[in-house]
């Protein structure tokens, strides 16, 4: 398994303050998506969750939500979150710190809430004091499905998130066109597999 998929507890402690798995004690877990929303795959992934009536957490790149508002107002019309993802998918260790939170900033008033997802995962400790006075949750993932990865199978796809999935699991999807042929098939699948083993999906509160 890579590291990835499911980060070791080590690394989790390097971001004190972010939200990796929820404390849940039932079989409850949270659907993620990254990188929305877009024409073709977003409204797929809402009437694929439509379909089983479950709500999920959509993490936003502030240019997509500003090309299509529709989009975002359909998604809380629905019942799902939306998070923040900055607003041109910027990554921390390729830019300053002044770039990082301008672009963070510009992305807030095209995505409603208070949550915040770093782009690409990247994300310094001593950044963490001045998104948590920006956000009430910094959220990364307890199962990546690396779905964006072309080098994966879709059956591995799949796997990454049925083999690691646990109670309070964040699970990471991307509704986006680089992960589409992967996505079309391991989502479908995890919800079956997941709600087949008696899990329920929730949402991330946006307050």
């Amino acid at each position: 398994m890579s590291w990835k998929v499911r980060p070791p507890q080590v690394i989790r402690n390097l971001f004190p303050g972010t939200t990796w798995r929820m404390p849940e004690q039932e079989k409850v877990i949270y659907f993620t998506f990254d990188d929305g929303p877009v024409e073709k795959e977003t409204p797929w992934v809402m009437n694929l969750l439509n379909q089983y009536q479950i709500k999920a957490t959509f993490f936003c790149v502030g240019e997509n939500a500003d090309n299509n508002q529709h989009l975002i107002q359909e998604l809380l019309n629905n019942g799902h979150s939306v998070g923040n993802h900055a607003y041109n998918h910027l990554p921390a260790w390729k830019c300053s710190r002044s770039e990082y939170f301008n672009n963070i900033d510009k992305a807030r008033p095209y995505i409603p809430g208070n949550l915040f997802r770093p782009p690409h995962g990247q994300l310094y400790p001593w950044y963490m004091k001045e998104l948590k006075s920006k956000f009430s949750k910094v959220v990364m993932w307890d199962v990546l499905s690396m779905d964006y990865d072309k080098r994966l199978s879709k059956e591995q796809v799949l796997s990454n998130v049925t083999d690691n999935v646990r109670n309070g699991s964040v699970v990471v999807f991307h509704d986006s066109a680089k992960a589409w042929e992967r996505l079309n098939y391991a989502l479908p699948k995890s919800l079956d597999f997941l709600l087949e083993k008696g899990y329920r999906f929730e949402v991330l509160k946006m307050d």
